[in-house]
């Protein structure tokens, strides 16, 4: 859910969603129980077998586009083996042979974020760090349920734990997920930054074109 357009955010809210707790504690207080699409178990068991023969620390890059910040990350963290994802095949193909970018601690995976998340948590996953960086904002009001924190996936995604790192051009989206993080006890941290290096292609387009950038970070 990465994808978006370099302008800057157009919505019809002027704060927090109004009914963003009371979608919290829904999704809090039943269980996500969409069954799993055999694409993404197959996936999954693929995540598995590479995990087991890398060896290494794991870090999560989801809604990793084209997996340019996947391949940053792991030049960044060669001693993790880093995992991006993205439903889109049509984005992760746009990728390069592996070989060409200098490490091997990493996979490009294309599955259902909904699915891969909740089977890495029965498969007790333990992740160092968790980037979800510039996720599809929905800025409409009405689709605030299509944003990662008022979704029924938003609990695994505090259940997985790690290091967390979200990054967007809207800071409305961090703040929401900030709040919805509030509910269930955690802090969190939202504030304007500079990347240094840029990582991920929407992080380029957007500093370039003058647009503040900002990021939260939580220990889940």
């Amino acid at each position: 859910m990465s994808f978006a357009n370099s302008h800057e955010i157009i919505t019809n809210q002027d704060g927090l969603n109004e009914n963003l707790d009371d979608i919290v504690n829904k999704h809090l207080a039943h269980e996500f129980r969409k069954p799993y699409q055999q694409h993404s178990i197959d996936g999954f068991k693929s995540v598995e077998q590479e995990i087991a023969r890398a060896g290494k620390p794991i870090i999560f890059d989801s809604c990793c586009g084209v997996g340019d910040s996947t391949i940053n990350i792991a030049r960044q963290h060669p001693e993790h083996f880093v995992i991006g994802m993205d439903k889109s095949g049509h984005r992760l193909n746009k990728n390069e042979a592996y070989e060409q970018h200098g490490v091997d601690n990493f996979m490009l995976l294309r599955t259902d974020l909904n699915d891969f998340w909740r089977l890495a948590l029965e498969a007790e996953f333990k992740i160092d760090k968790h980037f979800i960086l510039y996720p599809n904002p929905w800025p409409k009001a009405k689709h605030i349920q299509r944003r990662w924190h008022g979704s029924a996936v938003f609990p695994t995604i505090v259940a997985l734990g790690g290091e967390l790192e979200m990054r967007s051009n809207w800071r409305l989206y961090l703040d929401e997920f900030s709040h919805a993080l509030s509910i269930v006890g955690k802090s969190s941290d939202v504030k304007e930054f500079t990347p240094e290096p840029t990582i991920t292609p929407f992080e380029r387009k957007y500093q370039a074109s003058g647009q503040a950038l900002f990021q939260l970070k939580a220990q889940l």
